[in-house]
Parts: C-alpha cells; structure tokens; sequence
C-alpha cells in the first residue's frame, strides 16, 4: 500500500449487512470488493449499483466492486471483513485462508456461536488462521437498511491487536458513522450472539399484546443473564454495558428490522416457526444460538431463565403462553440477592 493511501477492503459476504458495510467503506474513499455467491445479485451490485434482493431501491456507491471470484476479491486487500452467518463462518474461513495477503488482518460483523460446538468465533477464528493474524470482531446496535441509507449509526471493534481494531474502526468511522474500539472479544461477541435470544422474547410478549411494562421488564432482565453468564466466561462487564450489549440488545429487542424479533412477534401470535421462518426469508440466528448460549449456562453452571424458556419455544417444547406463565411462576426474591453477579 502507497504511503497516505486508504487501504484496501475485501469484504465476504454479499446479503443486507455485507453489502450495507462495504458500501459504508466504499463511501469513505477505500478500495473496496465485495465478494458473495448469488452471480445475479452480484452482477446487480456491479453494473446497476444496488443489491435488489437485500436492500432494494438504496443507491450504492459506483466505486464499489462486486465479483463472485474469492480468490480475485483478496487480491491486495489490507485487510478483510467477512460478513457470513454464523453458519457459513468457518467454512468461508477456510477457504480466504490460502488466498490472505499475508499482512491483512481479518476481521467479520457475524454474529453468533459455532452451530454445534458452540465456540466462539475468535476461537474459530484462531484455529483456521493461526495465532498470528491479527482478529477483530465488529458488533453494535446495527441496522443494515439504515446503514445503507447512511442513517446516523455507532458501533464498536474489539480485537487481539489494538492497532488492528483501529484500522478496522477508522475504514467504518465517518460523518454519520461512529466507531469505537475495544479489546475484549469475548464479551462482545457474547453480547452480538445473546442478544438475538432475548430479542425472541421480546418479540413474543409484544405479539401476544402484553404491554410496553414486559418489554421493558424482559429487556431489563435479560441484560442481567447476560452479564452473569459474561463474568462467568470472562468478559468484561463495561463491555455489556456498552454498545456491544445493552445498545444492540435494546435495537434488537424494540426494531421490528430485526429478524429475531418478528420471529418472536410471529410466534407469540400463534404462528408456527416454521412459517415465521419463510416468511422472514432471510436466516434467524436466534434458533441456533439458544441452544448455544444454553450449552455455555450449563458448562458453567448459571440459571438463565428467560434464555431457557427461549429455548423450550424455539424447540416446540413449550407454547409462548406456557412460556410466560413459567416465567411468571417464579419464586419472588430480591433483585440481587448477593451481587450482580452472585
């Protein structure tokens, strides 16, 4: 890269938040390609400037190029951004690996665990790429339509090295974009997966027309399961206090953009997830993640109640009703009986 240059971008992963960051990137002034698999909607993103599928009728910017070539879309980036479900994550890993400039950071605004491991993603992160390549993670109260439509918005990056987290942050920061830095990967990639969880709750308490008291009253509680599983992991709790997890658990819990949330709106109305699903049309991270965030209560032996029921809804165990009703049953006790963590 030549001296005062912007570096250059490949961001992987072309659906509403992947197209919505690398147009972000392309409009302050970086070299950016954006990679993803649809050849349609790729060849829409280059030639008509809009990505019709995801964020229909937002212009994006003319500089920004598109292929479904990966191995061309890393060809001299800086550093890359992959923006895959959770789903997808290792398995995109794998395959940037061989083809990673060998001085470009990786970093990705996926949200989520490993389906089925339920390891974090830095985790996986770290196996597939090696020690020495420099990670972050990109998370915060985020919508990518308003995003796109270059709507005021704050976020924040988390890495294993602080000039790398910055560099990451700087390519995002602009006029109507805020990007703080951290480095405490794993209570902000908590708060991005957990989130999701306590959205589906949210969501079914506001479909079953239960009033803006239990919002507030499953939001409030939430943030506490939260916490108390992020101290026992070893997060940092002004992690989770910030826009990592009380903002975008709180846009993720009021949006109605926010696909875990409709899904909870659905099924506290009586639709069957898997209607709720189709009808979304885009992947809910919510139904895999209860089953991890569950898996890491359990190791560490945490109760976790609202996330619990959560998962007993999302699995047909138990209907939204006889959710709540568990809930509510609970025996009354003192906000903290010890401590915010006891």
């Amino acid at each position: 890269m030549e001296a005062n240059a912007l570096p250059n971008v490949a961001v992987l992963g072309a659906g509403s938040w992947g197209t919505a960051l690398a147009a972000l990137i392309a409009r302050h002034g970086h070299p950016t390609v954006l990679w993803g698999r649809d050849a349609d909607g790729i060849e829409a993103i280059e030639t008509r400037h809009e990505n019709p599928r995801y964020l229909p009728g937002i212009p994006l910017p003319a500089s920004l190029r598109a292929t479904t070539d990966l191995e061309h879309s890393l060809k001299g980036a800086d550093f890359v951004l992959v923006v895959v479900p959770s789903h997808a994550f290792a398995e995109t890993l794998r395959k940037l690996a061989p083809h990673r400039p060998a001085h470009a950071g990786v970093a990705w605004a996926t949200k989520g665990f490993e389906p089925g491991s339920g390891r974090f993603l830095h985790e996986v992160a770290e196996e597939v790429l090696g020690p020495d390549v420099p990670l972050a993670v990109v998370t915060g109260p985020s919508f990518a339509k308003e995003v796109a439509q270059g709507l005021p918005t704050a976020l924040t990056v988390h890495g294993n090295d602080a000039s790398f987290a910055q560099a990451v942050a700087d390519a995002l920061h602009g006029p109507a974009f805020r990007a703080y830095t951290g480095n405490d990967m794993l209570g902000a990639e908590l708060g991005g997966a957990m989130k999701n969880v306590l959205a589906v709750a949210t969501g079914v308490a506001d479909g079953m027309q239960l009033g803006l008291n239990a919002r507030a009253g499953l939001i409030t509680r939430g943030l506490n399961e939260m916490l108390r599983l992020n101290h026992a992991i070893g997060g940092k709790a002004e992690t989770l206090m910030g826009l990592a997890g009380l903002g975008d658990l709180v846009l993720t819990c009021t949006g109605d953009l926010s696909r875990n949330r409709r899904l909870g709106l659905a099924l506290g109305r009586g639709q069957s997830i898997e209607d709720a699903v189709r009808e979304i049309g885009q992947v809910v991270e919510s139904v895999q993640t209860a089953d991890e965030v569950m898996r890491q209560a359990e190791r560490h032996g945490i109760e976790l109640p609202i996330s619990s029921a959560v998962q007993c809804v999302l699995h047909g165990d138990l209907t939204p009703a006889e959710g709540l009703k568990l809930l509510l049953s609970r025996e009354q006790k003192p906000e903290y009986p010890r401590n915010l963590f006891g």
